[in-house]
C-alpha cells in the first residue's frame, strides 16, 4: 500500500525491496522519488494516511521539513522518499542491492 500511494502521486521509480534476508531493521524498503520538494512531500503525505487507515503506526519521519529525502519508519516497512538529484547521487537501490526486488505486479493495485 505504501508503494501504491507514493505512484498515487505521480512518484518516480518506485520500488519495493524485500530486505528480511539483509537486515534486521525492517521487512522491505520502499523507495520513490519525486521532482521537486512539494511532490516529495505529497507522496510522503499519502503514503502515511494510506498506512494509517491500515493501522500501522509511525514510529518516526525525518527530513519532511526539507523535502530532500524523507525518511518514514513504519517498524516492518521503512519508506525512503527522495528528490531525484539526491535519489540519484545516494543510489540507495544500489546500496541495498542484497535485497530482492519485489515485482511491481506483486504490489500494484489494479482499480
Amino acid at each position: 500500500m505504501a508503494a501504491n500511494a507514493a505512484e498515487a502521486k505521480k512518484s518516480l521509480s518506485t520500488i519495493v525491496l524485500d530486505v528480511r534476508q539483509v537486515t534486521l531493521i525492517a521487512d522491505y524498503f520502499v523507495i520513490a522519488g519525486g521532482d521537486s520538494t512539494n511532490q516529495v512531500r505529497a507522496i510522503v503525505d499519502s503514503v502515511d494516511e494510506e498506512l494509517s487507515k491500515l493501522g500501522y503506526r509511525q514510529r518516526s519521519i525525518e527530513g519532511k521539513a526539507d523535502g530532500r529525502w524523507v525518511l518514514l519508519d513504519y517498524g516492518d516497512i521503512i519508506v525512503h522518499v527522495l528528490h531525484e538529484k539526491e535519489r540519484s547521487f545516494y543510489k540507495l537501490e544500489q546500496f541495498w542491492n542484497n535485497g530482492l526486488i519485489v515485482p511491481k505486479v506483486e504490489w500494484e493495485r489494479s482499480d
